[in-house]
């Protein structure tokens, strides 16, 4: 879990919203809030519409935490379009709680659903021919570590931690 002593900032999106994007953004989310918050939560309508301004919003807060290292900022936007769509994919519930959280060394990334359907994320090993099954495979390939919990509600939470590059790490651009 991310720690929680962090300030952080908790952003909760409507469909209404998602629909409006992104002339929405600016009624959302002020641009300068992002610089101070070492945690964001975003929640969101479990719709694939949604990926795309999730990824949108994490993009900003990567910007305002200057993070702006290619390939952490596309691992970790690559990490978090595959947990939040499989969380949509695969959840009977109607909201989707996206958490990301920096520490000295990774960026943590936490996808949270409702649960509601028998089928627990797990690894798979598609053949050439099959269109779906690399979600998990391509995180993990993507991230120092993931996993996945499995709560006495049946709701899930799904995380990786991606790795900062070393200049973001010591707060130097690299």
């Amino acid at each position: 879990m991310l720690p929680t002593t962090m300030h952080s900032a908790e952003v909760m999106v409507t469909a209404r919203h998602i629909a409006g994007w992104p002339e929405e953004r600016n009624s959302l989310v002020p641009a300068d809030c992002w610089g101070s918050a070492q945690r964001v939560v975003l929640r969101m309508p479990a719709l694939k519409r949604a990926v795309p301004v999730c990824r949108s919003l994490v993009r900003s807060w990567l910007d305002g935490q200057q993070i702006h290292d290619e390939d952490t900022r596309y691992l970790v936007l690559l990490v978090l379009s595959e947990l939040f769509t499989n969380a949509i994919q695969y959840s009977a519930g109607p909201h989707v709680t996206c958490r990301i959280g920096k520490s000295e060394d990774h960026l943590r990334i936490e996808v949270h659903d409702r649960g509601g359907t028998p089928s627990v994320p797990r690894m798979r090993r598609p053949g050439p021919s099959q269109e779906h099954g690399r979600g998990l495979e391509l995180v993990a390939k993507s991230s120092a570590q993931w996993g996945r919990r499995v709560e006495a509600d049946h709701s899930c939470t799904v995380w990786a931690a991606v790795p900062l590059a070393i200049g973001v790490r010591h707060g130097v651009a690299p």
